[in-house]
């Protein structure tokens, strides 16, 4: 049985996590496949709002197993409070949600490693989270690491001390000014290994195997979008993990040719979070406009995104990537009431006119613009395709020729019932 994958294709925040819910009813198995809790996936739905870090977005429907798979990297404190904001729901976390015990373990000195690392940047900063999601990845690569399936050997604690006392000798290093409090953090960071502990913890690569066997219909998540891929993305303004397609078979232990379906996710617009380049943001009131209206703050952080038009440079280069199938829009309702929508079509250069994605987005970088009409109407009541204005739909059909790739969802709001099939 084939695999099938959801992945961002901008710098993330483009909405997988709602998508993932709506998909859900079709798929037997949700698979996380990279990242950590730098992740904010956001879902909506009986006038209540879930920012999941971790757990896949799948968790709330009754019949999906939620498989957090070896790429990603899982810090056990914010773990468990997200299980335990989930406590009203009545989840059967025993049955629906497993965890890689090849997955490694984000731990407190991780974290004081990242805050360190951004501080002696200076400037030059990259807009970490600080979530030691980095500096657990560099261990991870490093050779260093502590895995999940290392909290159940009886080595455990020497091998959490032996990683602790090598990450405080690197601290000293920084000559950081960061003030800590190593044992109430290791403290909260215990108690969280023991609920962690309880999970059923799997070989996931085996479970998805014998899952594919049995015909199981599994869709792998991604978190964070393709321009943040460490080595495809913006680099260094990147995070520290695979975030496209090929993440999802090391993340998962899924074969290439077992990948059917490629969901791209993007806004109709373009935003980001943090430091690094962005050819078409803007500074202006329509930018302001698009962040207010698109209540447009980090779901982990709470930071401001940035914000701009849409970049068909780079989505064509994520959906070249990606081997993207099909897309998904996000966000058309926010653009309702703009008098002209403006689509990068390519980038000026010192070198001349560009329409690739090259090696180096800087601020010499000029986007190229079309411009068509706006449109005024409210989306977010509309249900059907129908309903489309002309000029949105003319948006779209815009979008979806030049993309070479069919728009199957268009969403219109946060809900899980605004989201619409074409």
């Amino acid at each position: 049985m084939a695999v099938d994958l959801l992945l961002g294709l901008q710098w993330g925040d483009e909405g997988k996590g709602k998508i993932v819910d709506v998909l859900t009813t079709s798929y037997d198995i949700i698979a996380r496949f990279q990242g950590g809790p730098n992740a904010g996936h956001t879902l909506e739905f009986e006038g209540n709002k879930h920012v999941l870090h971790t757990i896949p977005s799948g968790i709330f429907h009754p019949k999906a197993i939620n498989l957090i798979g070896n790429g990603v990297v899982i810090d056990p404190v914010i773990f468990k409070k997200e299980i335990d904001n989930l406590a009203p729901y009545k989840i059967n976390f025993s049955e629906k949600l497993l965890i890689s015990k090849k997955a490694h373990l984000i731990l407190p000195t991780h974290r004081l490693l990242d805050a360190a690392s951004e501080a002696a940047k200076g400037k030059a900063k990259i807009g970490s989270t600080l979530k030691g999601i980095g500096p657990t990845y560099m261990d991870k690569t490093g050779r260093n690491g502590i895995r999940v399936g290392d909290v159940l050997s009886p080595d455990w604690e020497e091998k959490y001390k032996r990683l602790t006392q090598k990450h405080l000798r690197m601290l000293e290093s920084y000559n950081s000014s960061i003030e800590y409090d190593l044992d109430s953090m290791e403290a909260t960071f215990s108690e969280s290994i023991k609920a962690l502990s309880k999970f059923k913890l799997v070989d996931s690569e085996q479970y998805l195997f014998e899952a594919q066997k049995k015909g199981k219909n599994i869709l792998a998540e991604g978190a964070q979008g393709s321009l943040l891929d460490v080595d495809f993305g913006t680099y260094p303004f990147v995070t520290s993990s695979t975030t496209t397609a090929a993440g999802a078979c090391t993340g998962l232990g899924v074969a290439p040719n077992k990948i059917k379906k490629v969901f791209g996710i993007f806004k109709a617009y373009t935003t980001r979070v943090g430091s690094g380049p962005f050819p078409t943001e803007l500074f202006d009131k329509d930018g302001e406009t698009m962040g207010r209206v698109g209540n447009e703050f980090g779901a982990t952080t709470g930071r401001s995104r940035r914000c701009g038009w849409i970049d068909l440079v780079a989505l064509k280069y994520s959906i070249q990537i990606n081997g993207v199938t099909q897309l998904m829009m996000m966000k058309g309702d926010v653009l309702s009431g703009f008098e002209r929508i403006k689509i990068c079509t390519a980038y000026k250069t010192e070198t001349g006119i560009m329409d690739y994605f090259p090696y180096d987005i800087n601020s010499r970088i000029e986007p190229i613009y079309d411009e068509i009409p706006g449109w005024e109407e409210d989306l977010t009541k509309m249900s059907k395709v129908s309903q489309f204005p002309a000029k949105f739909q003319a948006y779209i059909n815009y979008l979806e020729e030049a993309l070479e790739t069919p728009i199957k969802i268009v969403s219109v709001g946060p809900d899980r019932k605004q989201t619409i099939f074409r």
